[in-house]
């Protein structure tokens, strides 16, 4: 069945960089001219998503306004002869059929997805968390997707994290299938002792879920922080019929982090038409002779 929906929690409070999220929502900060959330959204929609919820909360407004038309800005820019960059504020608003729904409390990642139950039915989707941003030629979402159409089982996104790190991460039990692809029979949350860890496979920003994901979640109990884990709802999903990993091209960016924001901000603007030139002789002249 091809996936047609998908889901970006964006609930969070973005603890990770204040106090910059103190009154901006950490999903609206900029890479260079675009906030991350217009990244993940152009991703979804270049991976053949039709139809996108974006799970947010109070505050969170400046999301839905960007999305939506602005027809002062319009204006104006069609008066100023601006019309390349009209067209592309138009298009930000045309870009997908979006809804929100407001995950009224913070109970963690297992809870923002099941506020999606209606939107989604009966059919699978794939969740693209707001915190990650993931930059290639091929979307990641759409090989996940590929991998779900061809195996009809739930996928994660997966990347090798760094021995001293995998206790912040998921751990996955894995077995190879073919190039890039995995067999995922087992999971984890945060391993906090060496016995716990499975392997250095971690799920990375993007999954894709059957629907019936949903009836586990609402059964599943709050693990890691007193939340309501998606990693443990999945690991029921796997110990039942196994899940598949796709070890996806492309660079991911924690936009939840500082020095994730920093690295998303220097390798967006180095390629940047605008702004590259300028950008390399800064760091030729001003940053190199620091190092």
């Amino acid at each position: 069945m091809k996936v047609r929906k998908a889901v970006i929690p964006a609930a969070g409070l973005g603890t990770r960089v204040l106090p910059a999220t103190k009154s901006i929502p950490k999903e609206m900060l900029p890479i260079v001219d675009k906030p991350a959330i217009q990244y993940i959204v152009e991703e979804a929609v270049a991976s053949g998503i039709e139809d996108i919820l974006i799970i947010t909360n109070r505050g969170k407004s400046p999301l839905e306004d960007h999305f939506d038309h602005t027809p002062e800005l319009e204006e104006r820019l069609l008066s100023s002869g601006k019309q390349a960059l009209y067209e592309e504020m138009v298009a930000i608003s045309k870009l997908a059929n979006i809804q929100y729904v407001r995950q009224k409390e913070t109970k963690g990642l297992g809870h923002a997805v099941l506020c999606a139950k209606s939107f989604v039915g009966n059919e699978p989707f794939a969740v693209l968390y707001g915190d990650d941003v993931i930059l290639g030629k091929d979307p990641a979402t759409a090989q996940l997707c590929r991998a779900y159409e061809q195996y009809g089982l739930g996928v994660c996104g997966i990347k090798e994290v760094p021995h001293e790190d995998i206790q912040k991460y998921s751990t996955l039990k894995v077995s190879p299938l073919q190039e890039r692809l995995y067999k995922v029979t087992d999971m984890a949350e945060k391993p906090q002792t060496p016995q716990e860890v499975l392997s250095y496979f971690s799920i990375l920003g993007r999954v894709v879920l059957p629907a019936k994901i949903f009836d586990i979640l609402e059964n599943t109990k709050p693990g890691a922080g007193n939340e309501i884990q998606l990693t443990d709802a999945m690991k029921e999903l796997c110990l039942k019929e196994g899940m598949i990993g796709v070890d996806y091209t492309g660079t991911r960016y924690d936009m939840g982090n500082k020095l994730g924001i920093l690295k998303a901000i220097i390798d967006v603007g180095l390629v940047h038409p605008e702004v590259k030139d300028g950008l390399k002789a800064y760091l030729k002249e001003e940053i190199l002779p620091k190092l």
